[in-house]
């Protein structure tokens, strides 16, 4: 969550930085009376403590004295009970602001640029240029139907809509693209780790996808246990309420999962092909490390997933997120967008982003600095999304007759 003793020392510059995301006048005006309730329960805790200080000192002066210490018992008594109240209060207080901030986004850098949606977002550059077709290429459910490669009723049949089954060179052709991606991500210096899907409530609250979106989440019933969306999720959460040394840091892992997603805000959005599906496979990255290296490192991730589209001869292209595009837990994303020559326009195929301290602050993943414990920087991106690296290649390598050239560097994986 956000630092809620930077938000009291000034609450003003962080709510002008979150408004730059999108956060509403009313829920940050919510926030700064919780906080300023807080502070007051704060003061009136330590003006009753000072109170009895003072009272403490007096009992030895009237002692002393050979004074009557009655009254003053008396005075004592009762301001221990108001001590008890207002430290109830105090705890009350600090719940109330921690429950408010859990739905509070992180702060965007300052360097992000400002914007309401995904058409405000800035282009980095172009990697590979797309290829000239010399016939109209055709969309990848086309495709993979022609090819018998991707069932999709039979996934409806066996779940329902957004489900789908791949057959032959499809499952063939997907099972490479994960040893292919978690080969590349372990050159690229990335320990492999392979992880549950199932994760409990405080998983999904260290890395903020609970409380705000639990509706996109499939939970299982009768149980604080929930599939997970992403990797990210138990992959950052290895490291849940534990203090690390400096000299394990940086960690950098990369793990394979399947994903699953109701989609329940993307209602009529790319209900055909594979696209938005609710299960699907992706290889994740993740980096936990000191927060004067995160910048080193999320280079260090956008290049990689980069150089991994490059392998496999994809053009795409590097896109800085605004502002308001941002995911909740996101202080800075670099999405890579990959060509798909079938619809004609780049789309998202890896998110890359730095959480700064706000994911390590909601699971308490810490690290020995010097003389006290900090928090650590975590940052995750796709490496890459399984399904839509496969929508890519079929919309990039088909042929005018409907079939679809492997990439080179998968043949070995295929034989």
């Amino acid at each position: 969550m956000i630092d809620l003793k930077l938000l009291q020392k000034d609450f003003q510059g962080v709510s002008d930085k979150l408004v730059r995301k999108g956060v509403s006048v009313e829920l940050l005006d919510s926030l700064k009376k919780k906080s300023e309730e807080l502070k007051t329960a704060k003061v009136d805790y330590e003006t009753l403590q000072a109170a009895q200080n003072t009272m403490s000192k007096e009992f030895g002066i009237y002692k002393k004295e050979g004074k009557d210490v009655s009254e003053l018992k008396a005075r004592v008594d009762a301001n221990k009970i108001k001590i008890t109240e207002a430290l109830e209060v105090q705890r009350i207080k600090q719940e109330e602001l921690e429950s408010l901030a859990m739905s509070i986004p992180n702060i965007p850098d300052d360097d992000v640029p400002d914007g309401e949606d995904e058409n405000d977002n800035i282009e980095i550059r172009k990697v590979l240029t797309p290829r000239e077709f010399n016939f109209t290429p055709k969309e990848h459910w086309e495709l993979a139907e022609q090819n018998g490669w991707i069932d999709f009723e039979r996934g409806v049949k066996l779940a329902t809509s957004r489900f789908s089954v791949s057959f032959g060179m499809g499952a063939k052709l997907e099972r490479a693209l994960i040893n292919f991606m978690l080969n590349f991500n372990s050159k690229r210096g990335f320990e492999e780790v392979s992880v549950p899907s199932i994760v409990n409530r405080a998983a999904l609250e260290g890395t903020g996808q609970l409380p705000k979106f639990e509706d996109d989440l499939y939970k299982i019933e009768d149980q604080e246990l929930f599939l997970i969306p992403t990797a990210e999720v138990p992959v950052t959460n290895l490291f849940q309420d534990e203090i690390l040394s400096p000299n394990q840091l940086p960690i950098k892992l990369t793990a394979y999962t399947s994903c699953f997603r109701k989609e329940a805000g993307a209602a009529g959005r790319d209900t055909r092909g594979m696209i938005r599906q609710h299960q699907f496979h992706k290889v994740e990255l993740v980096s936990i490390t000191k927060p004067e290296d995160s910048d080193k490192i999320f280079d260090e991730m956008v290049q990689t997933a980069s150089d991994l589209l490059s392998a496999l001869e994809l053009p795409h292209r590097l896109v800085n997120l605004c502002s308001g595009d941002l995911g909740f837990g996101a202080a800075k994303t670099v999405d890579l967008e990959v060509w798909l020559p079938g619809q004609a326009t780049y789309r998202e195929i890896s998110s890359v982003s730095n959480t700064r301290e706000f994911q390590a602050r909601r699971a308490k993943i810490r690290f020995k600095d010097e003389n006290k414990n900090s928090f650590v920087h975590t940052l995750n991106g796709s490496s890459l999304a399984v399904g839509r690296t496969m929508v890519a290649i079929m919309e990039n390598f088909q042929n005018e007759d409907g079939s679809i050239t492997i990439p080179k560097v998968l043949e070995s994986y295929i034989n």
